[in-house]
């Protein structure tokens, strides 16, 4: 037997279909009136020639951009290889500080003094301490600029993303770890298969809202010297008088992190969703 729906349930459905319509029409209406009172209002005023000149010179962007594109290229390795880096560190700090028993007590107060204090120092002054300060010890061995200033992101987005998990360990109820360890799990066993599942994906919306974030400081490695994306268009200003190249730096960052804000807003509204059919 197969299902039919009745005559009321498709007029239900006809009904929401219209009133789906019916919202996305007016949204697509008054989104089109706010640009376009936007652009006029924008293009309108009196400074707009000279503001076009200095930041829009289509002349300059063309000239620049094969630059500011080379040197976003190191930014975006740099992403791909702290991204990761920093989720591992700050769900190892999460595990440490969310340890119990008096014989752990060292590693929790260093977890968390190494949390409070990268998550209250400025990203500028850590990448300045690490690609100034350690080549200033004349250690062998001293990696780079990039690698030094890298690992700044990385150990001060790692203590950001360690209270994230902590946040996500401490919200499983502490009754499932104990079921865990009363089947014979042990407690490793109980936080890798039990607790870490759980408070990862509860979390993980926050958690990518982080990563954007670091994805757009990976940009502030400039300030250590490499010539990535916006010391590119700062030279390229510099040789112009032209703020241009800024604006194709700013382009090439919206870019790269549009696909990383679509995956966190999915997921977001995924979890608020479960959240709500939970309640």
């Amino acid at each position: 037997m197969t299902y039919a729906p009745s005559e009321r349930q498709r007029e239900r459905f006809a009904y929401r279909r219209r009133q789906a319509i019916r919202s996305v029409l007016l949204a697509a209406g008054s989104t089109a009136v706010v640009g376009t009172l936007l652009v006029l209002g924008v293009t309108g005023s009196p400074g707009w020639p000279r503001v076009k000149q200095s930041f829009f010179n289509l002349t300059v962007a063309r000239e620049y951009f094969p630059a500011v594109l080379e040197g976003f290229w190191l930014n975006v390795r740099l992403f791909v290889v702290c991204a990761p880096l920093a989720l591992a560190l700050g769900l190892l700090i999460a595990v440490l500080r969310t340890l119990r028993g008096p014989v752990t007590f060292p590693v929790r107060v260093l977890a968390a003094g190494y949390t409070y204090s990268y998550r209250g120092l400025p990203l500028i002054i850590a990448i300045y301490l690490f690609a100034f300060g350690i080549p200033g010890l004349r250690l062998q061995g001293t990696p780079d600029v990039v690698v030094l200033g890298g690992a700044a992101i990385v150990i001060t987005y790692g203590a950001y993303l360690a209270e994230v998990f902590r946040a996500g360990i401490e919200s499983v109820h502490p009754s499932q770890v104990a079921a865990a360890r009363s089947l014979g799990l042990s407690y490793r066993q109980a936080m890798r298969h039990v607790v870490l599942p759980q408070a990862v994906r509860r979390v993980t919306p926050p958690l990518l809202n982080d990563i954007v974030a670091l994805q757009k400081d990976v940009g502030l490695i400039s300030l250590a010297g490499p010539i990535d994306a916006i010391r590119a268009a700062q030279i390229g200003v510099a040789k112009s008088g032209n703020f241009t190249p800024y604006v194709v730096a700013a382009v090439l960052f919206i870019l790269l992190a549009l696909p990383l804000i679509a995956i966190t807003d999915r997921v977001t509204l995924r979890a608020a969703r479960a959240q709500n059919a939970g309640a």
